[in-house]
């Protein structure tokens, strides 16, 4: 029933092949049936993943503990959308009973929440974890998963106070069988379901649709627009349009030799966007629980150009051929550093000079799963870069192509491109068409 609603409700909402610039107020869902969908989601999430997950991993009860202003990232995915916090304390238990009776899901809280079983009545029984070890002790778990990892952030979610009565409350039996539950959280979090990706194919398409009128000659008035002027238009229109970000957009621009001497010649501003200048945005959106990574390119033509320079088309298809490059060698079981390395020894093998920084995306912009390199860590990232990579997992397809075109410039020239790619487990597709050429703008 919910793929029937999903999908009735995107074709109304998204039917468009390419966002124009006065159609992304219309596509952006009202407060509530946000809400609604994104607690349809989740309730999906759960009952498709969580049983597996917790199987794959050998974790037969998994206890997440936040209170109030002190979140658990991971449980925050898995509560009502309309909560900004946890209340009070908020504890959430999976008990897997096995294949047949399934896994039970309860809440031992205060409050309610969500579709989890209330399992406390405080009347009856005033100490909270005094109810929680008699749950366990009932089920009698094998292992008890706690959010805690020295490596992944997002997976280190319960407090040292919190570790330290939730321990002293279970019989020492019981203290023996807790573990780290780091890989059922990155499982949990990096996941997708085909609700979840028919919804991020039209979350990035608004994401793309800002950039592009962003990367307009109604937005970029050469000599007069200012980075800050752009930059600052991008975060308004996501306030306009009822969304947030997980982070401060970025426009950085990148001048050829020349543009470099006529500013010098003119004294001129730097900040201010002019005609050559080649402009780069690092940008993102939230919306519907989902996060999006993009960064693109334009081109402001100069008075006596009427199209792209070359040099500039060739450094993008030296940066889409790396993304071919580093996408080829996404496999299953296949580590983060082993991913980066191949990718390396290829793109240095076909002439290309390659940084690459891609990272987990999804619930959280950089996410939990293999991390495929950093800018600053080219030879392999300790842990996170030993992480292997699952299949029905989002990518941001982040890199750097340093392109020696002298007649650009003495310097390489530096092609920054992201974009966000799906992994199936067999092959990458990028969830909205990638940048395969420039935003070029012609002056008023």
């Amino acid at each position: 029933m919910l793929r029937i609603l999903l999908i009735a409700l995107l074709s109304q909402i998204f039917s468009f092949n390419f966002v124009q610039a006065d159609d992304l107020k219309d596509l952006v869902l009202t407060q509530r049936e946000k809400n609604n969908l994104r607690n349809s989601i989740t309730e999906e999430r759960i009952e498709t993943l969580i049983p597996g997950l917790m199987r794959r991993e050998g974790i037969d009860a998994w206890v997440l503990i936040a209170r109030e202003y002190n979140d658990d990232p991971v449980m925050m995915t898995m509560v009502e959308a309309h909560r900004f916090t946890v209340s009070r304390r908020t504890v959430l238990m999976f008990l897997d009973h096995g294949p047949e009776k399934g896994v039970e899901r309860l809440t031992i809280s205060r409050w309610g929440v969500g579709s989890f079983k209330p399992s406390w009545v405080p009347e009856e029984e005033p100490d909270q974890w005094k109810r929680i070890s008699e749950i366990l002790s009932e089920f009698n778990p094998k292992k008890i998963g706690l959010n805690y990892s020295d490596n992944f952030s997002i997976t280190d979610g319960i407090s040292h106070t919190q570790m330290r009565d939730f321990k002293a409350a279970l019989p020492a039996e019981l203290t023996s069988r807790i573990v780290s539950a780091e890989r059922l959280s990155i499982g949990w979090i990096e996941t997708r379901i085909p609700s979840e990706m028919e919804i991020y194919k039209d979350v990035m398409k608004i994401a793309h649709g800002i950039i592009a009128e962003a990367f307009s000659a109604e937005n970029i008035k050469p000599g007069i627009t200012t980075r800050q002027d752009l930059l600052w238009w991008m975060r308004q229109r996501i306030h306009d349009l009822t969304l947030v970000t997980w982070f401060h957009p970025e426009i950085d621009i990148e001048r050829s030799d020349r543009s470099k001497r006529e500013i010098a010649e003119g004294n001129l501003d730097p900040d201010v966007i002019y005609k050559g200048d080649h402009v780069h945005t690092d940008f993102g959106i939230t919306y519907l629980g989902l996060q999006t990574d993009t960064q693109h390119n334009a081109y402001v033509l100069r008075d006596d150009e009427t199209e792209l320079p070359a040099s500039l088309k060739e450094a993008l298809r030296q940066g889409n051929q790396m993304q071919d490059i580093l996408t080829s060698n996404f496999k299953v079981g296949r580590t983060g550093n082993e991913i980066l390395k191949l990718t390396r020894a290829q793109s240095i093998a076909a002439g290309l000079d390659p940084i690459i920084y891609t990272h987990p995306m999804g619930l959280y912009g950089h996410s939990s799963g293999p991390t495929i390199g950093m800018w600053d860590q080219q030879n392999g990232v300790p842990v996170n870069g030993d992480y292997e990579m699952h299949a029905n997992t989002v990518y941001a397809i982040e890199l750097t192509a340093l392109v020696d075109i002298p007649e650009w410039s003495k310097e390489k020239m530096v092609m920054k491109l992201e974009e966000g790619g799906y992994y199936d487990g067999k092959t990458v597709r990028y969830i909205q068409p990638r940048q395969t050429e420039y935003f070029v703008i012609k002056p008023e």
